[in-house]
């Protein structure tokens, strides 16, 4: 792995960054820790996968050509795209790159993901980020509220 491991306690907010420019890796890892996140990088295909699988990152913002020369080389869009829902619905995924208008949904639904945000607005990346999250728990919050529900009467018995 890239960086040597960073534990991660209950009350963290993790996220996970891959972006091939260090530019907007400096730019997102800074938007993310004011948002009080615990921020990890990745660094490769296979570091991405690895750290994914490990830790349910809250927040995952992904650059269209990370380790890649276009957006359709980018094995780890292509991972997270062929991916069972049950084992990324944990993470808000927000996809960032030049070919992109910033919150289109028809976009970020072709590429599977929670959002996407041109390079443009990277000035605005942090409250970005904040949106993108706050949709997607407003979008998740029957299914969260149901499935606790749930699990609440099943350890009734």
């Amino acid at each position: 792995m890239s960086d040597k491991f960073d534990f991660v306690s209950a009350n963290d907010k993790p996220a996970l960054l891959a972006f091939s420019s260090p530019e907007w890796l400096e730019a997102a890892k800074t938007a993310l820790q004011e948002l009080g996140y615990k921020v990890h990088t990745a660094a490769t295909h296979s570091d991405f996968l690895i750290r994914f699988s490990q830790v349910h990152y809250q927040v995952v913002v992904l650059e269209e050509r990370f380790a890649a020369n276009t957006l359709e080389e980018n094995l780890t869009l292509q991972a997270l795209q062929n991916m069972p829902m049950n084992q990324r619905r944990h993470a808000t995924v927000i996809l960032f790159g030049d070919s992109f208008q910033t919150f289109t949904p028809l976009q970020a639904f072709a590429q599977s993901v929670h959002a996407v945000i041109n390079t443009s607005e990277l000035f605005l990346l942090k409250q970005l980020i904040e949106k993108a999250v706050a949709d997607n728990s407003m979008f998740l919050h029957s299914f969260r509220e149901t499935q606790a529900r749930v699990y609440s009467t099943s350890n009734k018995d």
